[in-house]
């Protein structure tokens, strides 16, 4: 086993365990591996995870924006142009600022597929990215979270981000962990009951 000196854990805001994930060839130049036993946990500052469904959401609407939205946005600024007068016609400013949007979320989609981590099942035990983690807060009721990337964050749905600050005090911990860190109300403190 070859160990690599990684730079200090402040600087790392993603964590995954490599033999759990498929790690595009395209992104190893920027990580930073600690190896902990067998896994080798990975670090790294310019990677997003996504569930393979989320990857399919994404590419599907990478699909409509360059086919379907495309083709509105340039039909409704060839009908904006037939108006006349460029400087002053609300319609061709709209389509514009349409087209704008659209190129703006298709670059977007392309930036985080290209270089997305797949995160599939995950393995009980240590939590990461794909993990179910039950926690409790000081005081409080357990309450269960999905750690994801930040592409498919959503509190409502108990899924916080591996970036959020729980979802980066969570990483590398397992079940009987307590984990304290500084939220937007100051400083929190949670017990994992256990790890999915």
């Amino acid at each position: 086993m070859n160990y690599i000196k990684s730079q200090p854990r402040s600087e790392f805001w993603h964590c995954a365990i490599r033999r759990k994930l498929k790690i595009p060839k395209s992104t190893t130049g920027s990580n930073n591996f600690v190896f902990v036993g067998q896994n080798a946990i990975l670090f790294s500052t310019t990677m997003e995870y996504l569930s393979e469904e989320k990857r399919n959401e994404l590419k599907a609407e990478l699909e409509y924006l360059r086919t379907v939205k495309r083709k509105e946005v340039a039909e409704s600024l060839e009908f904006a142009k037939s108006l006349g007068d460029l400087s002053e016609n609300a319609e061709y400013i709209q389509a514009r600022e349409d087209q704008a949007g659209a190129e703006e979320r298709i670059a977007k989609i392309e930036n985080i597929l290209k270089s997305a981590v797949i995160v599939g099942k995950h393995k009980a035990g240590i939590a990461d990215v794909g993990s179910t983690v039950v926690v409790r807060k000081q005081g409080g009721e357990p309450q269960k979270f999905h750690i994801v990337g930040s592409e498919e964050s959503n509190m409502a749905e108990g899924k916080i981000s591996n970036s959020s600050p729980l979802g980066v005090a969570l990483s590398g911990k397992k079940k009987g962990d307590t984990v304290v860190f500084e939220s937007p109300k100051g400083k929190a403190v949670y017990e994992i009951l256990e790890v999915e």
